[in-house]
């Protein structure tokens, strides 16, 4: 096999929309920002928080005690955002600044529209910008402005219900820089071939490949070619739906243990119903049409029963 020393590197991204309960007072504080009002949580030793504690800092204890605060306030600290960052409250240039509003005793970070930072100062008075289209979420105190600002307050709307959770979008991007083992496995992915490393000492072979045996501690050089076909040795039905599926639950997730291979890897099950999928099944992969691969295990699109026999549970046990 010929290994290229050029290690592979991409632009990833993780993207998904948490959702939560809130509980009586985060629900309460999301509520009120609805309809244009802020609310604190009076804590044991008198101060008001906000935003509200569901929990006493100094006592422990749960707090129930909510007041109503104003919207506008005073900045206690600040810095300069010269490049915002996609997803943040502004898109132009703006302050990032500790604020206390009028009536709590802690101070709120929230994102000041200015025109520049020689407008931002300690001790600047500054109020709530409210969103045009309140949701229930923090997003509804768009930012905040000078005082002095003339843009108009949007018209306050009423809701039935109160807000009882939240949807938080999270957007993860960053560059992965492959190892050199990984990068000549994910090559031979690219070519349609599974490839692992050989320990020297052990024997063991493992896929992906990780450089260096985790039982010996020896750099793994011997590269070696691995079927198409394996074995279940573990798997789980999902039964629970989530954002982004893209397969209907039920469907079966399980640990594939690749013939020649010591240790398994984790992929989908399917072509056959999840309740007769077991311990010891032999698979095969199913690729995508060659068109569509690339640098990633996405390339099998899943496995699927060969229709062999069953392997016996020695032949795997010490795999699990």
């Amino acid at each position: 096999m010929t290994v290229s020393h050029e290690p592979l590197s991409a632009e990833l991204r993780v993207e998904f929309a948490y959702t939560r309960s809130l509980g009586p007072t985060l629900g309460a504080f999301l509520t009120a920002l609805r309809e244009h009002r802020v609310l604190g949580v009076r804590g044991a030793d008198g101060r008001v928080h906000v935003p509200p504690a569901e929990y006493d800092p100094v006592t422990a204890e749960p707090l129930t005690e909510l007041v109503e605060v104003g919207s506008a306030g005073t900045v206690l600290s600040w810095t300069w955002q010269p490049e915002p960052l996609a997803g943040q409250p502004l898109a132009q240039p703006f302050a990032w600044a500790l604020i206390r509003l009028d009536g709590a005793d802690t101070a709120l970070l929230h994102a000041v529209a200015a025109p520049g930072p020689g407008a931002m100062s300690i001790g600047l008075r500054v109020r709530a910008r409210w969103a045009e289209e309140p949701v229930g979420a923090i997003t509804d105190l768009a930012c905040f402005e000078l005082l002095d600002s003339p843009t108009p307050e949007p018209p306050v709307r009423t809701f039935d219900e109160p807000v009882r959770g939240t949807v938080s979008p999270v957007d993860l991007r960053y560059r992965h820089s492959a190892s050199a083992a990984e990068s000549e496995f994910l090559r031979g992915v690219e070519q349609g071939r599974l490839t692992g490393q050989r320990c020297s000492v052990c024997t063991q072979v493992y896929i992906p490949p990780r450089g260096a045996c985790p039982t010996d501690g020896v750099p793994l050089t011997d590269w070696v070619e691995l079927a198409e076909e394996g074995t279940v040795t573990s798997f789980c039905v999902v039964n629970v739906p989530f954002l982004g599926q893209r397969i209907q639950p039920p469907y079966v997730a399980a640990s594939v243990l690749l013939d020649g291979a010591d240790i398994p890897f984790q992929h989908l099950v399917l072509g056959i119903a999840p309740e007769q999928v077991r311990m010891g099944l032999r698979v095969r992969a199913v690729w995508r049409p060659r068109d569509q691969w690339g640098h990633t295990l996405e390339n099998i699109d899943h496995f699927t029963p060969t229709g062999e026999p069953d392997a016996p549970f020695d032949s795997f046990a010490r795999h699990l």
